[in-house]
């Protein structure tokens, strides 16, 4: 059973940083792609940035030049570099994992959202 794990979230003000971890447990396969959704009250959940293994990554135009997505594949970790949050980027962060066995099915992971407030 696969579970992640994230932390790193908190209050910060407008202008800061704050980092955030995700760490997957259990069977992930080499084929799967990490990353970071987010939600914000009465929105729905989007994507901020996700990272395919060995492979390319990918950005919402809102945090292009500010956030910066980052992969430790010894430890099954997927980080999220934000900087220059402004009161818009409060939200849930959500670390989601999807791994592709070798027959091809793939599965997704949520974790369980990790709280990121920016004060004015």
């Amino acid at each position: 059973q696969v579970q992640l794990v994230e932390s790193g979230g908190g209050l910060v003000k407008a202008g800061g940083s704050l980092t955030l971890s995700c760490a997957a447990s259990g069977k992930v396969y080499s084929v799967n792609t990490m990353g970071w959704y987010r939600q914000a009250p009465g929105k729905e959940r989007e994507l901020v940035a996700d990272s395919v293994a060995l492979g390319p990554s990918t950005y919402a135009d809102f945090v292009k030049g500010r956030f910066t997505i980052s992969r430790d594949y010894s430890k099954k970790m997927v980080i999220l570099e934000m900087n220059s949050l402004q009161p818009e980027d409060t939200a849930v962060y959500y670390c989601k994992l999807t791994s592709c066995s070798h027959e091809h099915t793939c599965d997704d992971y949520w974790g369980q959202g990790t709280q990121v407030t920016v004060s004015s």
